[in-house]
This record gives structure tokens, sequence and C-alpha cells, in this order.
């Protein structure tokens, strides 16, 4: 995007920070709350009048329409869904808004390295729970991917991207028809080789799917799927060559149904919200180094610590009643009368020699 800081978008968004080209952040001034806005590139055929259909203007507009449908249907409530505020064509840009509470994407987070399995459990679970809510809305997301999930603050994941992610499946059939390879071109140049964004079928069952693949992503630091390029990976999608799911861990088994290429052996979202919860409550406590990723707060209440009485031993046992060891006597019984008659005739010497030398 051109401009910078400070720059006012629609009339309405603030930029706040130094923009990338086609993300910024800002501030709603009709609000006050701080939104993400991404930005598509609307194509010569839509900003100029060399059309031989509708008017460039009627065809911005219908992106902007649809994309603010879907968001007008979303279930905003839920809380682990990020609010999409709106779309708007501004120059030969579609931006779409939504709100941005403070945190780190889920990209920026891998890009330190893996995260372990319970905790990848954690994020998981948080995601199925926004695609769960959006399925029994009748909606399908089909934008997971690690850029579009915010890891906040105190810990939890919250999803977004849903209207960029409508307004570049608008965008790719409105330039490409709906299907074909026209439109297989025009979404490979707006998607790109992120495997998250190629499931084999579309609707909940492909977002199940784009789940799976998060997951492991999460727990290796990398995609199942090679993404050198849109071809191989497509191929790779189609004939079912992945990395197995077994390097998941504790993981792996439902991974390993999440990348069913069967769309009807996979499970729904509500299917993996409560396999998650049952894996996470039989989950171990944290091992140094197996904490959250950095910079991200997980809120657990401490165990108790023990506390070890003072003066025992490794193989000791505890004193009868629960109470502290009696502390040994610093000078053996058996020594005591000796000691005590021998400091007697010390005394009586020292007390001859004062007398025999104030005598002398």
């Amino acid at each position: 995007m051109r401009g910078g800081a400070g720059q006012l978008l629609a009339g309405r968004y603030q930029v706040t920070d130094r923009p990338e080209p086609l993300r910024a952040l800002a501030v709603d001034e009709g609000t006050g709350e701080s939104v993400l806005m991404r930005a598509l590139e609307l194509p010569a055929l839509l900003t100029t009048a060399q059309v031989l259909d509708d008017p460039a203007p009627e065809q911005a507009d219908r992106l902007v329409r649809r994309v603010a449908k879907a968001g007008s249907v979303a279930p905003t409530w839920h809380p682990r869904l990020l609010r999409g505020v709106g779309a708007f064509a501004e120059g030969e840009l579609l931006w779409t808004v939504e709100e941005r509470p403070a945190g780190r994407t889920l990209a920026e987070l891998l890009s330190a390295g893996p995260v372990p399995p319970y905790r990848a459990a954690e994020l998981a679970a948080d995601l199925a729970g926004a695609l769960r809510a959006l399925h029994e809305a009748g909606l399908s997301h089909g934008n997971l991917t690690a850029e579009t999930v915010l890891v906040c603050e105190d810990g939890a994941a919250m999803l977004g991207g849903l209207l960029s992610g409508v307004a570049e499946e608008a965008m790719a059939e409105d330039l490409g028809g709906p299907g074909g390879r026209r439109r297989y071109d025009v979404r490979a140049a707006l998607v790109g080789p992120v495997a998250e964004r190629w499931p084999l079928d579309g609707g909940p069952a492909g977002d199940c799917w784009a789940l799976g693949v998060l997951v492991q992503r999460m727990v290796t630091g990398r995609s199942p799927f090679p993404e050198g390029g849109i071809p191989e990976l497509v191929t790779a999608v189609r004939d079912g060559r992945r990395e197995p799911a077994a390097v998941c861990g504790p993981l792996a088994p439902l991974v390993e149904r999440l990348l069913q290429p069967d769309p009807g052996r996979r499970p729904g979202a509500e299917d993996v919200q409560r396999e998650l919860a049952a894996l996470l409550a039989g989950a171990p406590e944290p091992a140094d180094g197996e904490g959250p990723p950095r910079d991200v707060v997980l809120k657990r209440p401490a165990p108790p610590v023990p506390v070890r009485p003072r003066g025992r031993g490794p193989g000791r046992a505890p004193a009868e009643g629960g109470g502290r060891e009696p502390r040994p006597p610093r000078i053996p019984a058996a020594l005591l009368g000796p000691l005590l008659v021998g400091g007697v005739f010390v005394l009586l010497g020292l007390a001859v020699a004062a007398v025999v030398m104030f005598a002398g």
C-alpha cells in the first residue's frame, strides 16, 4: 500500500504502524478499536472502464457486498473467532477489516521453532471450537493457516481471516469463472503454495483437513506436504503423498484421521474438540523447556511444592507422628561423667597454685 502511519483509509481507519504492502494495523476512529486490514490488488479488469459487461465500480461493489454478507452471518459472539468488521474498495485495492487484540500470529511464533504436542493440542482445541461455531452457523472458513491464527497474550488461539478468504475466493471466481483452468490460475496467484489452502474438498470437511495440516505444522515446524510450488503441492495432496503423521506423537492418531482423503472418514470439528479435551485432561505437567511458545502466557495452577524436613537424608524415613526428627546430642552421654570429674580436678589444681603464689 502507499502512504504510511497516520494515513486515513475509507475516512475511518487510521494506520498506526509502518504498513506492509498489503497489510496494515489501524485504529477504527468510530469505535477506537484496533483492527487488522488485509488488501487484495484489484486487477485492471475491475478498476478501469474498459469492461464489456458491468461498469468497474459495480464489479468492485459486488465483491465488497459478498465479503460483507459473509461477515454479517458469521457467529461473531464466539470467543475464539476474530470479528470481521467489514470491507471496502479504495483505489486499486480491496480491503477487509477485522478486530485485532494484542497478540502474535501463529506464523510468527512458529518462526522460532515447533511447539510441543500438548501445547499444539491446546491451540488446536481453540481452533476446533471456532470452526464448530462456523459450521453450526452453516458456514465454512476456507482460510485456516498459521497467518490467520492469532495467539493472544493469555495463550488462547483466535481464528481470523474469514473475510480475506471470502474475498480471495470471490475474486478468483469473478475473474476465472466458477471452475476450470482460469479459476485455478487466479486462485494460485492469490493463495500461493500453502498446503492448508488446497484441500481436495471444500466446506466443513475441508476446514477439518486444513486443521490436520496445521496441527502437524505446529508440532514439526513444516507442512506434511511439499510446498515448493502449486503443481507439486496439488499433486501431492491429490496422491496422498505426505510425511506420516507418526511424527506428531500423541496427536498422531487424530492427525491421521483428519488427513484422510475421504471426507466421510474425517472427524468433524465437534469430534475434534471433544478428542482434544480428553487428550489434554490426561496431559502431563510441562517439563522445563516444553511450555508455551516464547512471549505467550499460559495460565496453569502451580502444583504444591513438597516440604522436606531439614536434616533428612535421601533414604531416611520421617519421624513417627509426622513431626520433625529429634537432633542427636552434641556430646555422647557416656563421656559426660569423666569430663565432669576431670573438670573438678583441674579447678582444684588451679586453686592450689593460686594460694602458693600469694603465700610466697
